[in-house]
């Protein structure tokens, strides 16, 4: 087989995987280094916690910037698949009210 035909065949070849290959979901792997369980219909850390802080002119702003911060960072060791909060569990946040904002600090075991 010639050169150019090996290159098209290998051409063809990549494009059919690429149409019959299945969307994959923004997962990075690294979640499987830990212990995962099922809760609730869920895929959860059994015992690793990621944390978030934030500031804000109230309670809602600043635990809304918590959250974001929570989200972010577990987005970016884990993928955008952990990284949505409502889906996390044993969900804990602390806030406390400065002379001009307030603070918030949480911490949650991510969930898929």
């Amino acid at each position: 087989m010639s050169a150019l035909r090996k290159t098209k065949a290998v051409a063809a070849a990549g494009l059919m995987l690429a149409v019959a290959a299945p969307a994959f979901a923004d997962d990075s792997g690294f979640a499987y280094m830990h212990d995962l369980r099922k809760e609730g219909g869920r895929t959860c850390f059994t015992d690793h916690y990621h944390y978030g802080s934030g500031s804000g002119a109230n309670k809602a702003l600043a635990q809304k910037a918590a959250i974001g911060s929570w989200s972010s960072f577990t987005d970016f060791e884990y993928g955008s698949d952990w990284a949505r909060f409502s889906r996390a569990a044993s969900k804990s946040m602390k806030c406390s009210s400065g002379t001009s904002s307030v603070d918030c600090q949480l911490e949650a075991r991510p969930c898929k």
